[in-house]
């Protein structure tokens, strides 16, 4: 779940090292984030991949669905708290970056069967995959305005039990600030109102990188 630095996208807070992280990162993490910086795509944080892992361990993933492949930093992450036999799906516009990424599994001894990389928009891609079949959707490498569409796509691709997870939604403190009313803060601002409201998920946000929301479907 990679947030490139593009127009309309929320941006991460620079992160400072902590002596009490419990996301080191290895070899592999490293060089895929120096890859991003290289290609002007903002990864998400170890702080943020780490959550990202223990949700997919904690639900024992075998399907992810992942918008922004990025360098593949996020798709690692969630690699290694998905099952041995878990399949992740990622869904990037930008080839460049997933060649990049394939790289980056191919490095971390990730098999070709287990990381599916299909270039396109993502909004074009995902009414084609299969409905309730997916433990885990991440959307984060998308224009905030396009979050809705995602929300849809998310509930019908979702098993229940399984859950969506949305990057940057606190865009740097806007959608806390009632006098913000630009359209990308409103856009935000209607998603959190729908997901807090929706009979059938269970939300939070998680105070990483610049808020991650993630709802499970009941």
């Amino acid at each position: 779940m990679d947030a490139s630095a593009r127009p309309g996208m929320p941006s991460l807070p620079e992160r400072s090292k902590k002596p009490h992280d419990v996301a080191p990162e290895d070899a592999v993490l490293t060089t895929a984030r120096a890859r991003a910086a290289e290609l002007g795509c903002l990864a998400i944080s170890p702080d943020c991949g780490a959550a990202l892992r223990m949700l997919a361990a904690a639900m024992q993933a075998k399907a992810v669905v992942e918008v922004g492949t990025g360098t593949g930093v996020s798709g690692l992450w969630v690699l290694r708290g998905m099952r041995p036999d878990g399949v992740l799906t990622s869904i990037d516009s930008e080839s460049e970056l997933q060649s990049a990424a394939r790289l980056a599994f191919r490095e971390a001894g990730v098999p070709p069967s287990r990381a599916r990389l299909i270039n396109g928009r993502a909004l074009d891609v995902l009414p084609r995959l299969a409905d309730g079949y997916y433990d885990l959707v991440l959307i984060s490498d998308a224009p905030v305005t396009e979050y809705p569409d995602y929300l849809v796509e998310a509930l019908r691709l979702l098993r229940p039990g399984g859950a969506v997870a949305f990057g940057g939604v606190l865009l740097g403190g806007r959608v806390a600030e009632p006098g913000v009313r630009d359209p990308i803060t409103l856009v935000a601002r209607e998603l959190l109102r729908t997901i807090r409201d929706h009979p059938a998920l269970t939300p939070a946000i998680l105070p990483v990188d610049d808020g991650l929301l993630v709802a499970v479907r009941r």
